[in-house]
């Protein structure tokens, strides 16, 4: 008989019915996403995939202008397996502060136009089709920018208006965003040099940040990280494109300039836009 399993099943050591999910518990939701909502593969040797996994909520990252993040451990009751995870949760826009996603949205058109003519007349469905589409809009640009080497958490899965990413950090504490960082000297310009890559790594897909500043950029272990991805802009199809890439890089320049670095924010934005062509 062919093994239906692959050569690192282990055969778990408890059942289903000797677990109950407690307080702030759930089960994984990785089972019951579709392939085309888990992240890229080749899987990370640290991500826990097991039906048998419990979420435990382990308490708030950050709260935003469109979502919250949360910390999530994804764990196997018997320990075998443990992943620490951040999950951004989306707010429907009558919750939601985020009152410049018309710019982002340009270019872009719902599957179904039912839900794209609901979304431009605002309505309680139109809300909460933008809040979904916002959370797959982000998983989509984090898997297209992992795939293409850029330094950005590793995005998990995808789940109505719930995205699971690799956590950036250190035993529950995210990792400090470059508006936090006291880097000096040598260590600031490799800062800055990192950050460049990043930005001509978005313009070389064709692509800009769109919200790219110093609040949107982690720090972990001497790796810039950046975060935030929901408006990647398609600089071409967009007619704010190119305005939002020179933005890019005015604002991080504009902050290294203030701590010493010496750079040109107009120099970098010739050098994104001829990346694009």
């Amino acid at each position: 008989m062919n093994n239906i399993f692959g050569d690192d099943f282990v055969v778990p050591t408890f059942t289903f019915a000797d677990v109950e999910p407690g307080v702030g518990q759930r089960w994984s939701t990785w089972p019951g996403v579709t392939p085309s909502e888990r992240g890229p593969k080749p899987w990370p040797d640290w991500l826990v995939t097991s039906a048998a996994a419990l979420d435990t909520e382990l308490g708030i990252l950050k709260t935003g202008k469109e979502a919250d993040v949360f910390l999530l451990e994804r764990a196997v009751p018997d320990g075998s397996a443990v992943s620490v995870l951040a999950a951004k949760r989306y707010r429907s826009t009558e919750r939601s502060d985020f009152h410049r996603s018309e710019v982002y949205r340009e270019g872009r058109v719902e599957r179904r136009s039912r839900d794209q003519r609901a979304v431009e007349r605002g309505t309680a469905y139109g809300r909460s089709v933008a809040a979904v589409a916002w959370s797959y809009a982000e998983f989509a640009a984090l898997s297209r920018a992992y795939e293409l080497g850029i330094p950005v958490p590793y995005p998990v899965q995808v789940n109505g208006t719930e995205l699971l990413l690799e956590f950036i950090g250190e035993h529950g504490a995210a990792a400090p965003r470059l508006a936090q960082s006291d880097a000096a000297g040598r260590e600031l310009s490799g800062l800055f040099e990192q950050v460049v890559e990043i930005v001509l790594g978005f313009a070389r897909a064709g692509c800009a940040h769109g919200d790219l500043s110093p609040y949107n950029l982690l720090v972990h272990r001497g790796r810039v990280v950046v975060i935030d991805l929901p408006q990647l802009v398609d600089v071409i199809v967009n007619p704010n494109g190119m305005a939002l890439l020179e933005r890019d890089c005015r604002n991080v320049c504009a902050w290294f300039v203030r701590r010493g670095v010496e750079c040109d924010a107009d120099e970098l934005f010739a050098r994104a836009v001829g990346e694009l062509f």
